[in-house]
């Protein structure tokens, strides 16, 4: 029986942080208790299979305005078999994440899974900016020379 959960008591930690720390090709070497932080303050779901994890996915939100979806994995030996895009109805039909005016996603190879839900590459990517910054810490001085 496949069931999706937001509790995170239910989650399996250990799972999360060998998958995304091993396997993901976007958080290769995250330590656990990054990963426990990002679980922490995100809202999580969890997919299951008779009570045992094989999926994950965490949306980084203000409830109000904004969204951002991370960190979506299904287990390699249940790929296939439409869990992502089960898991990916749970999310965007949740009751707390109605009626946002934004969200969004980085995917090197799932566009056509997030395409089935209305995510399209960004049409003006000149207008989205970031800092992205790989284990160390960001130092900013506002104003300052």
């Amino acid at each position: 029986m496949v069931q999706i959960s937001t509790e995170k008591t239910k989650l399996n930690i250990d799972l999360i942080h060998n998958y995304l720390s091993k396997e993901s090709y976007w958080a290769i070497g995250r330590d656990i208790e990054t990963v426990k932080r990002s679980i922490d303050n995100s809202l999580s779901f969890g997919l299951y299979i008779d009570n045992n994890q094989i999926g994950f996915a965490r949306v980084v939100t203000d409830y109000a305005v904004f969204a951002w979806i991370m960190d979506v994995f299904i287990l390699k030996d249940y790929r296939g078999n439409g869990y992502g895009k089960k898991l990916m109805n749970a999310i965007m039909t949740h009751e707390e994440l109605q009626n946002l005016q934004r969200w969004g996603l980085g995917t090197d190879d799932a566009h056509g899974l997030y395409e089935q839900f209305g995510f399209k590459p960004l049409s003006k990517p000149q207008n989205m900016m970031e800092i992205k910054i790989k284990n160390q810490q960001l130092s900013y001085s506002h104003g300052q020379t």
